[in-house]
């Protein structure tokens, strides 16, 4: 599933990691962003449609206090089935019954095309299907956004393409502190933080996706910037450290004071 990937280089690196070489379990995050006035979602999972170890955003929010119909805006990185599937629940209805729908409109109109569909392998068909059956549960209340620009109150949008098209990224603002939740720029923390130029082969366009993942690290690093990303490990937040000519991730520690 790695693109690039080096079978020496990544036994060292899941080594140093105290890991044993070969595949591994990804995790799947979404953050809930109370702004006061209103509560924000970036993300929402997978629903059921990825095994039982998935699909534990409603037990998760109303484990903190909040009900589907207390979220004001669902915010999309990217749509992709491990993001927006959970924004439905298993019948295939809106979760979400008061939530304005937010997604890039470059990544709508990509899965929205039907050519770029008819081009797909078989096996991508299902991601242009789910995206379309997720944004139709909300087309009544579904909001495109482009470039750099504010989504919904302190938190704007940051362009990350390659993953996908429209892949986007969230900085949300208070008091002089940001956080950055980028979505997916990294999908395997033992590997592409050390080695950014790998890439998933979920990624739309590979190289394009590296060039992103670099540059943000780069930036992230240099700002000492507080990041949050939907295939980091627990705790899913923290910050990036330049460690000689690659990165390395120092997870917050638990319980942080947000």
């Amino acid at each position: 599933m790695v693109i690039g990937l080096a079978e020496a280089d990544a036994e060292r690196l899941a080594e140093a990691s105290f890991q044993k070489p070969g595949p591994r379990r990804a995790p799947v995050n979404a953050y809930l962003i109370n702004l006061g006035d209103r509560l924000v979602l970036v993300d929402a999972g997978t629903s059921n449609s990825m095994g039982p170890s998935l699909g534990r955003l409603p037990a998760a929010i109303e484990a903190a206090g909040v009900s589907p119909d207390q979220i004001d805006t669902l915010l999309i990185t990217h749509m992709h089935p491990d993001h927006i599937n959970g924004v439905l629940t298993p019948a295939g209805q809106a979760l979400f019954p008061n939530a304005e729908f937010i997604v890039t409109a470059a990544d709508y109109a990509f899965w929205h095309d039907d050519a770029n569909m008819n081009q797909a392998p078989d096996e991508a068909k299902p991601f242009f299907i789910g995206a379309r059956r997720a944004a139709a549960a909300y087309a009544d209340r579904l909001r495109q956004v482009d470039g750099e620009r504010e989504a919904v109150g302190s938190i704007r949008t940051v362009p990350l393409p390659g993953h996908t098209p429209g892949h986007a990224g969230f900085i949300a603002e208070s008091d002089g502190d940001a956080l950055f939740i980028w979505g997916d720029v990294v999908h395997m923390a033992t590997y592409q933080f050390a080695r950014p130029d790998w890439s998933i082969a979920f990624d739309v366009d590979s190289k394009l996706a590296a060039e992103t993942r670099k540059r943000t690290l780069d930036r992230v690093a240099a700002d000492r910037m507080l990041i949050a990303g939907m295939h980091l490990p627990f705790p899913g937040i923290g910050h990036v450290a330049r460690d000689g000519d690659a990165y390395r991730f120092v997870p917050d520690e638990w319980p942080y004071s947000l």
